[in-house]
């Protein structure tokens, strides 16, 4: 239960981390709106994993899921870099996750 919300409060991160984009110095009702509501749910999901999970694991993982998320995201939405080391370089931080998930007990 608690990886899933943990996997959840990093999919939320992705929303969040977005809306900042869109919602351009909260100026923009909405997408404000969806960065302080997405802001409170990745870090109350965030925090009820946090009950069961070792902290270093846990965050590593949040963090790790909005960067890559945010990542190919910023590659299909905004049109940022596709070159061979960025794409390394995410699939290195997605090893790093398999890997903190693989090593923990719960």
């Amino acid at each position: 239960m608690a990886w899933l919300l943990l996997f959840s409060a990093g999919f939320v991160e992705i929303i969040f981390a977005l809306s900042l984009k869109y919602n351009q110095g909260f100026t923009k009702l909405w997408p404000s709106i969806t960065t302080a509501l997405s802001g409170i749910g990745s870090f109350g999901l965030l925090m009820w994993a946090l009950k069961t999970l070792p902290l270093g694991t846990a965050y590593a993982v949040w963090t790790g899921m909005g960067a890559v998320g945010v990542a190919i995201l910023g590659i299909i939405l905004f049109k940022e870099s596709v070159d061979w080391f960025r794409l390394l370089s995410l699939a290195l931080v997605i090893a790093g996750i398999i890997g903190l998930k693989l090593t923990d007990s719960q």
